[in-house]
Parts: structure tokens; sequence; C-alpha cells
């Protein structure tokens, strides 16, 4: 574990490296293209940390890791219709999303890296507290299912806190008090999201480092994501129902563990078909309908 840690810190440091590269350039700006392609490289790199984990410490942790992090990478999106609507209402240009972006993802690093330990060691030390993260994913799903298609469900904290940026940076150049207030709505942001995100994750793994390494992965391609998907969000107006329908299969899984034991490799299946489902149930629906919603 101690050279996994060492390998880990190196790599995402690399990482962090290359992303302000690519898309943090002053007086540039980076193309669509150049943010499919690192996202893309993001992911190809996760996999490669998934077989070198399958390589050292067996398949059933790879499996755990791949399920993490397809979890935290689709339930991610959601962060970014919010995104979206905070920055198009401050009118932020490309640059300054960029510098708001790169703060989130380092705070979300730390943010997710102490949740992720309280949340193991809660689980190990208290059976109770499995059901209880079964009924706060149940709760979300819900939530989730009930929310206005292409419209991400916004929390009361972000919502005041994108109110005091629309009153005090309302022009295109913000100030240091407001970008700090626009940073605070992306932790926020990222840190009420955790909170459904990482109970799903531990219902797939009880390894706080499967875990933590998966979302990690996650959040270090949420930049480039934002960019390559930021002119097309919009599409994916269905996207919710899949995202509430693993929450909710999660749940069930936390909740019947006792009863029934589905494994890792189960429960990529049945998340990479949801995804797939909804993916293709959103790309193919009728445009007229979608426009009535």
């Amino acid at each position: 574990m101690p050279t996994h840690g060492i390998a880990f810190a190196v790599v995402v440091a690399a990482l962090l490296t290359v992303d302000l590269a690519l898309l943090q350039r002053p007086g540039r700006t980076a193309s669509v293209r150049t943010a499919w392609i690192w996202t893309a490289i993001l992911a190809v790199l996760a996999g490669g940390w998934a077989l070198w984990i399958g390589a050292t410490t067996g398949r059933q942790p790879a499996v755990e890791f791949i399920t993490g992090y397809v979890i935290e990478a689709s339930l991610s999106i959601d962060n970014l219709f919010v995104f979206l609507m905070l920055f198009r209402a401050l009118r932020l240009d490309a640059e300054q999303q960029r510098r708001v972006l790169l703060w989130g993802v380092l705070g979300a690093i730390v943010f997710r890296g102490v949740l992720i330990a309280a949340g193991t060691t809660l689980l190990t030390r208290f059976v109770w507290v499995q059901y209880a993260f079964g009924l706060l994913l149940a709760l979300a799903a819900f939530r989730l299912l009930l929310a206005k298609p292409g419209v991400a469900p916004v929390h009361g904290p972000v919502r005041w806190i994108q109110t005091c940026c629309l009153r005090y940076g309302a022009d295109t150049r913000l100030t240091a008090g407001s970008l700090l207030l626009v940073i605070a709505a992306i932790e926020v942001t990222d840190l009420l999201f955790a909170l459904d995100s990482i109970p799903a994750v531990l219902a797939v793994t009880r390894n706080s480092w499967i875990a933590f390494t998966s979302n990690i992965f996650a959040v270090l391609g949420l930049r480039s994501l934002y960019f390559a998907l930021s002119g097309m969000l919009e599409r994916f107006r269905w996207l919710h129902y899949g995202l509430a329908s693993i929450l909710a299969f999660v749940a069930f899984k936390m909740l019947a563990a006792r009863w029934i034991a589905i494994s890792a490799a189960a429960s990529l299946a049945v998340i990479a078909a949801i995804l797939l489902l909804f993916a293709v149930a959103g790309r193919f629906a009728p445009e007229s309908r979608q426009a009535s919603e």
C-alpha cells in the first residue's frame, strides 16, 4: 500500500501539471477537441490504474475501482449542470471558469479524502451506519427522480452563495471577494453531491484506498469534462433518471446486503447497463417532446 500511495501521489501531481498546461494557459483558450482528448486520456489512465491494481492486489479490488470510478464519473455530471448554471449567471469567461474549477478540484481531493476516511471508519465500527447510508441514497434517488429533466437540483446553501455572487460580482471581472464566493459555491456543491456519491461508492467497496482513488480519478477529469460538454449539457435531459436508478440500485445493495450479496462485477454490469439505456433513450428521444419539457 505505501508503494501504491507514493505512485498515486506522483500520478496525481503529474496529471494536475499537464492539466494546467493544457487547460490553464494564460491568454489561450483550450479547444473543445483538446478537452475531449484530455478527458479520454484520463479515462484510459484510470483503466490502466485498475489494471495495475488487478495485477498487484487481485481482480476484485480492480473491479471495485472501476465500479466506483463509473459511479463517481456519472454522478459528477450533475455537478457540471450546477457549475454551468452558476458560471452563466455570473457571465464568467473561459479563463475565470478554469481558475475556479482548478480550486474546486484541489478542494474536492481534500474533502473527499476526509469524507471517505470518516465513512469507512463509521461503517467498520457501527453496523447501523450501513442502513443510514442506504436510506440517504434512496432519498437522493427519489429527489433526482422528481427533478425536472435537464435541471440539476440546487441545494439551499449553493443557491444562497449564488445570490451573494450575483450581488457582489455582477460584472464580468470578479473581485477577490466574489471570486472566493464562487469557489465556495463550487466547493459546497461538490461537498453536498459527495454526500450522495461517496456512500454509493462505499456500497461497492469498503476499501478506503479503492474508494479514494476511484473518486480522485473521476474528480481529476471534471474540469476537462466540463469544457468538453459545456456546449451540450442540455442534451442530457434524461440522465438524471439514470442517475436516480443507479442510486436506487446501490441503496438496495446496501440495505439488503445482509440477505442478498451482489458482487462488484454484477454491480458494474448493472450500472453500465443503466447508463447505456438512458444515454440511448435520451439520444433518440423526440426533439419536440424534449423541447416542450
